[in-house]
């Protein structure tokens, strides 16, 4: 299940590449209003993100949080995996420290590892640049409807 990190972690990176791209550092009071996420909370989430190569953040006067990179640059899948871990169905699949025992006589792993890698290609087979064209997307059909 993807939690609240994650999802709210997707939200920071859409709101950044929306209103600033890379270019300047955005105050995370910005971003908690514009989200209606706390602020208290976010700087647990984007510390997490700063220390996984999502962001870059300085303090002070001008300070805040900006891309490290393009919007076109960053997928889905490794924003996820950042703030969750590995994408794994099921215990045995997600890495070396759930290693199961019956691994090698297990019928149903190869259905859990054909699922995962699903997973997986969906994730990061979306680009952040997906998620901004499909809001503003929604966002065109919803005000010509009007």
């Amino acid at each position: 299940m993807i939690t609240t990190k994650g999802r709210y972690a997707l939200r920071v990176m859409i709101d950044l590449a929306e209103n600033h791209g890379n270019e300047s550092y955005v105050p995370l009071k910005d971003i908690a209003e514009r989200q209606e996420i706390s602020k208290k909370y976010l700087e647990i989430i984007v510390k997490d993100m700063v220390s996984g190569g999502l962001l870059i953040g300085a303090s002070g006067k001008g300070g805040g949080y900006k891309l490290c990179r393009k919007p076109e640059e960053y997928n889905v899948g490794e924003i996820l995996e950042v703030m969750e871990g590995k994408l794994s169905s099921v215990s045995c699949l997600s890495g070396d420290f759930n290693d199961c025992p019956r691994k090698n006589s297990c019928h149903t792993l190869p259905m859990w590892t054909e699922y995962d890698n699903m997973v997986h290609d969906f994730f990061y087979g979306k680009k952040l640049t997906d998620l901004l064209s499909k809001k503003k997307g929604s966002a065109r059909k919803a005000s010509s409807s009007k």
